[in-house]
């Protein structure tokens, strides 16, 4: 019997606000443990929440910008459970009446447009943050994170393969990007996700039995831990093996899920309505003022992209995928007239440098007015192609502009047609057998006296004008 894989996710996303969700402690990552705690996020007796208007309304945000139905009557609720480091033993979050319903998200799949359907999107209150011992015999506790507030947003079971939740995360934490809602920095929990998978025979509407999967820090691992875990299921279903319904955590050093506990009802957390938190209306004027805060989101930013400056749908969609990216780019071509350029300098020198470097556009520290510069340079003759490389990383290194790197390290291309015929032709005098092996039809000869000439000059040469001199020389 065949099986397909149903999965749907839950995405934690921490808003970027100064103070947490229901007091006004300070959110700011890193500093010294329980440093940033009150009475009201470690829920001592008679402190209370008061819920943050940012907070609030860059959730609204996030959910007009997911085409989320805001609703108009509002409320929180507790959520009771017992962990370290949940200081309250309950969580201020919204069970019944959250914040959004029914939005999507549109992505690809076998080449066609798949929407996965957002089946909700609510506020809620951060927990704090175990530190587990090397030795294992104690962990501690941080209760800076307590509070922060948290914006959860899940799908329907839409996604049918790995690769897909993976194209989804992708698209999503772009959206968020451009909305300015949070860091979304996974490294520091910004954003965080969670997997709900089942399998089922082909054809069938029913779902299979679901396990939640947990500690994956990033998009990479999300998709690896259900690869795994599509593949055991499958197995255990295939062989007639109960799959039981329970939370399993992601080995990241061994690569697979391993069981964390058993969870025989998917709603145990005994809600009731948050006592200190009133029910509240949101008016439509405040739904339609933040509507008109937000800004081009990346599908209509592909799409100007693309009417504009006529670049494929790949290198289009590789630069709205990273706002800063995109607005890199749009600043370069308001320099420079010539966006195919531009582009593969881009995703070719730029990209290849902050994947080595681990750091984003910004964090290369090239600015777009040197790298347009840079790119005239070699439109003008000044510098060969080669040459400009080197000049690129040099400029990443030490931040100061091309012209100045050039003129320091005398990286001026040759471009003196009675120097360059010096060159050449003490080249075809060094190298008879590979003049004759030329002359007799053998074409990569030619590749091997330019790259001679090249060396001669020390990679200086006009390709193009030394190329010219040699084959006419070679034809005499």
């Amino acid at each position: 019997m065949e099986y397909e894989p149903v999965i749907g996710l839950e995405v934690h996303l921490q808003l970027s606000t100064k103070t947490k969700a229901f007091c006004g402690c300070s959110t700011e990552f890193g500093n010294s443990p329980n440093s940033q705690t009150c009475p009201v996020c470690l829920g001592f007796p008679g402190a209370l929440p008061a819920l943050n208007e940012e907070a609030f309304i860059r959730a609204i945000k996030v959910a007009l910008a997911l085409g989320c139905e805001a609703q108009k009557n509002v409320k929180f609720d507790r959520k009771n459970y017992y962990y370290p480091d949940l200081p309250k033993n309950f969580q201020i979050s919204q069970f019944d009446k959250p914040l959004a319903y029914n939005g999507s998200v549109s992505i690809i799949s076998d080449n066609a447009v798949k929407k996965i359907r957002i089946k909700r999107v609510h506020l809620e209150e951060d927990a704090g943050k175990l530190i587990h011992e090397t030795a294992g015999e104690s962990s501690l506790v941080d209760y800076n994170r307590a509070g922060v507030p948290l914006l959860e947003i899940v799908t329907e079971p839409d996604l049918g393969s790995p690769q897909e939740a993976y194209d989804y995360l992708a698209k999503l934490k772009a959206i968020l990007e451009y909305l300015d809602v949070s860091t979304c920095d996974m490294e520091k929990g910004s954003l965080r996700c969670d997997a709900n998978i089942s399998v089922r025979p082909k054809g069938e509407k029913a779902l299979g039995v679901k396990v939640e999967l947990k500690n994956m820090n990033s998009f990479r691992w999300v998709k690896a831990a259900l690869d795994y875990e599509v593949t055991r299921q499958m197995e255990s279903a295939s062989s007639g093996e109960e799959i039981v319904q329970e939370t399993r955590l992601w080995d990241v050093d061994k690569a697979v899920t391993t069981s964390m506990r058993r969870k025989e009802e998917a709603h145990d957390y005994r809600y009731f309505p948050e006592p200190d938190l009133v029910p509240f209306v949101v008016s439509g004027s405040t739904v339609e003022e933040v509507r008109k805060t937000l800004p081009e989101l990346p599908e209509a930013r592909a799409r100007r992209l693309k009417e504009r400056f006529a670049i494929s749908d790949y290198d289009t969609n590789v630069l709205i995928s990273d706002k800063m990216l995109a607005d890199y780019f749009e600043e370069c071509a308001g320099l420079y007239d010539k966006p195919k350029i531009l582009v593969n300098w881009i995703m070719g020198e730029a990209l290849s440098q902050m994947n080595t470097r681990k750091v984003d556009i910004t964090g290369l520290g090239v600015k777009a007015a040197d790298l347009v510069e840079l790119i005239k340079m070699i439109d003008s003759g000044a510098i060969s192609g080669k040459i400009a490389k080197d000049v690129f990383l040099e400029m990443i290194d030490s931040k100061r502009p091309p012209l100045e790197i050039v003129k320091a390290k005398g990286m001026f291309q040759i471009s003196d047609s009675g120097e360059l015929e010096k060159t050449v032709r003490s080249v075809i005098e060094k190298n008879g057998k590979s003049v004759d092996d030329y002359r007799a039809g053998k074409k990569n000869a030619y590749t091997y006296l330019m790259g001679q000439v090249m060396k001669e000059t020390k990679g200086k040469a006009n390709p193009a004008l030394a190329g010219d001199i040699l084959q006419k020389l070679l034809q005499k």
